[in-house]
């Protein structure tokens, strides 16, 4: 079983079933599963084969859905993109990725002219039409040197039919591959294979207790594996409602909950920061949801208490990485849940932590996080070498400190890159923004490490404040309060917000270039 045929399966059991509410519009099973199969064939006869690689640049729309489902049910692997990125990353992953075709918001016709001269093995770019800004000019695409190579996405799925002769696809064959961030040199395609993501999907769902009852809030970025994972294929696959959001905004949210009676929403710490803040909304507004889910980044437990207070609504924390499809972790549902934990390993997924010689450390020790299961990628695109330095022996290293507890919970203490060593001294970021994230006129915190000729290593905080009187001095004062002198910051800067990629995760590797700066 893989995604499509579970969808077609879903599709067949109950058509009449809603599938997604976007723009105002609602489609059923029967209607998306129609039109992946549809734009399937409209690709076969594209010339797309089982095995090419056909490229996203779609932000969270109806588009994405078929897009997604049709190419893989063609037998395409799918490489979804942040639409946002810079020509320069688009066009990398493009080329390193060997894109044939590429599925694109037509808003993105200038970036595509700009990147096409050096991509030679796209044949066909397929455009998603989008409601046109007022006083946006009109592009002559005939003018263009990519125009010979365009089509619709209209005419695309206008071209296919329900004749289509569906590939055989083996659980190993690569379906997705997902560039990871690049915080050092040059962005990696983990591949994930057919089995990666359905089996990862099948278990969060299970773990999860999803259902075709649900009503899952579609706001994190769909190009990102959290998204893709949690609240778009575990919810389908259980014949569950996605209501997909373009772009997250804490009154949309708030609109949804009052007027479509979701059941569960998926997001990052700060998509809960924003929501928390939001001064209009309310618990009644949210009463409708059973399930907060967060990733993405580790949530300070002082938002996630005053988040479940303020709307009486669990969160479950949980943990993934693209490389493992991504979900490893998540708080149990039928146990107590522990805030700040990460949880407990998910069905058929193994997590343990070890040291330096991949041994597994006693309980409570720090030691580098390390997965095993069928959700793990089979490996990064063209890169033998790093696959062999990432996964050994069938576990994945994520490059993760954590520790776990007598009752089999992991803490995640930080990243193995972002820890900061003060003369000796361990300092993990994370302790310090959790007691910044305490202080009451404090909204966002991030901390990193900079150069000190002391001590090789000093702690500098980034705020942000809700309060203009709150000063370094007073920040200083009160995380001596609460932390060891040589964790404390040393320095600490203000700004109007912090730097987040597409899914709201906070930057450090942008705050460190940042400190780096001369001022």
């Amino acid at each position: 079983m893989n995604l499509t045929q579970k969808l077609h399966e879903t599709a067949t059991r109950m058509p009449t079933k809603t599938a997604y509410y976007f723009a105002g519009e609602s489609k059923t099973y029967a209607e998306l599963d129609g039109a992946v199969t549809k734009f399937a064939s409209g690709l076969q006869k594209l010339g797309v084969q089982k095995g090419d690689h056909v490229g996203l640049l779609l932000g969270n729309s109806p588009y994405f859905l078929i897009g997604l489902f049709g190419a893989m049910r063609a037998g395409a692997t799918v490489i979804p993109m942040n639409p946002l990125y810079t020509p320069t990353e688009i066009g990398y992953m493009l080329d390193n990725g060997d894109v044939k075709v590429v599925i694109s918001l037509d808003v993105l016709l200038p970036l595509l002219e700009k990147v096409h001269p050096s991509l030679p093995k796209v044949e066909s770019y397929i455009l998603c039409e989008t409601p046109k800004q007022p006083g946006a000019p009109e592009i002559a695409k005939e003018d263009l040197t990519i125009s010979p190579k365009l089509q619709t996405f209209t005419s695309v799925l206008g071209s296919g039919d329900f004749s289509l002769e569906v590939p055989e696809v083996k659980d190993d064959d690569t379906a997705v591959i997902l560039y990871t961030s690049g915080t050092t040199g040059k962005p990696k395609g983990a591949m994930l294979t057919h089995k990666n993501l359905f089996s990862n999907a099948s278990d969060v769902s299970d773990y999860l207790k999803f259902n075709e009852n649900d009503r899952v809030i579609t706001a994190l970025p769909m190009f990102h594996v959290f998204c893709l994972t949690v609240a778009l294929n575990a919810p389908l696959i259980n014949g569950a409602t996605l209501i997909i959001v373009p772009k997250f905004s804490p009154k949309d949210i708030f609109d949804i909950g009052k007027n479509l009676q979701p059941t569960v929403f998926a997001g990052v710490p700060t998509m809960y920061n924003f929501l928390y803040q939001y001064p209009e909304g309310s618990a009644e507004d949210l009463k409708t949801l059973r399930l907060c889910i967060s990733g993405g980044a580790s949530m300070p437990v002082a938002l996630l208490k005053n988040f479940e207070n303020k709307f009486n609504v669990l969160v479950s924390e949980g943990y993934g990485l693209s490389e493992a499809s991504p979900v490893t972790t998540f708080n149990p549902l039928d146990r107590p849940r522990k805030p700040g934990s990460i949880g407990t390993s998910i069905i058929n997924v193994e997590n343990k932590v070890v040291d330096v010689m991949g041994e597994e450390v006693p309980v409570g020790q720090v030691g580098e996080l390390v997965v095993r299961g069928p959700n793990v990628m089979k490996g990064y695109y063209k890169l033998p070498e790093d696959t062999a330095a990432t996964i050994m022996d069938d576990w994945l290293y994520t490059g993760d400190l954590a520790r776990m507890d007598e009752e089999g919970y992991f803490y995640i203490v930080d990243r193995k890159k972002d820890m900061i060593v003060v003369g000796g001294y361990n300092v993990y970021p994370r302790e310090v923004e959790e007691v910044l994230y305490n202080h009451p006129d404090i909204t966002e915190a991030a901390v990193v490490g900079v150069p000190d000729p002391t001590h090789g290593e000093a702690v500098k905080s980034f705020i942000v404040s809700k309060n203009p009187e709150l000063t370094e001095e007073a920040v200083r004062e009160y995380c001596a309060g609460h932390l060891a002198k040589y964790k404390l910051p040393t320095e600490v800067e203000f700004l109007e917000e912090l730097p987040k990629n597409a899914t709201g995760k906070i930057l450090r590797r942008a705050l460190k270039d940042f400190a780096a700066q001369p001022k």
